[in-house]
């Protein structure tokens, strides 16, 4: 237990502190559950991640490096979203394959 100070004037100097401390945490706790609530809106309102990634080359005259399935650990950083579609044509033109995620075999393509 903690031990008070017997006398009137300190015991509301007291009151007065925690009250003003107690005000301080509400107010952050608040601040705090408005960047929750503003980090959960921006998660909610990200698009979906794509199905389908292609790596592209390191400038735009380079040919692709690879596919990947979207969300690959593996895709790098110069990857955009693709179609089925274009990802069979792509593999088909002799992109390679992610050995990571093998999207080849997600879609059940057979070379040639």
């Amino acid at each position: 237990m903690i031990d008070l100070p017997p006398d009137l004037l300190r015991l509301r100097t007291l009151e007065t502190f925690l009250q003003l401390l107690l005000d301080e945490v509400r107010r952050a706790i608040a601040h705090a559950e408005q960047r929750q609530a503003e980090r959960q809106r921006d998660i909610e309102a990200r698009p979906p991640a794509p199905d389908w990634l292609l790596e592209l080359g390191l400038n735009r005259n380079s040919p692709p490096v690879q596919v990947h399935v979207g969300g690959c650990w593996n895709a790098g950083k110069r990857s955009k979203g693709i179609g089925r579609d274009d990802v069979l044509r792509a593999l088909a033109d002799g992109v390679k394959a992610c050995g990571a995620c093998r999207p080849d075999s997600e879609l059940g393509y057979l070379e040639g």
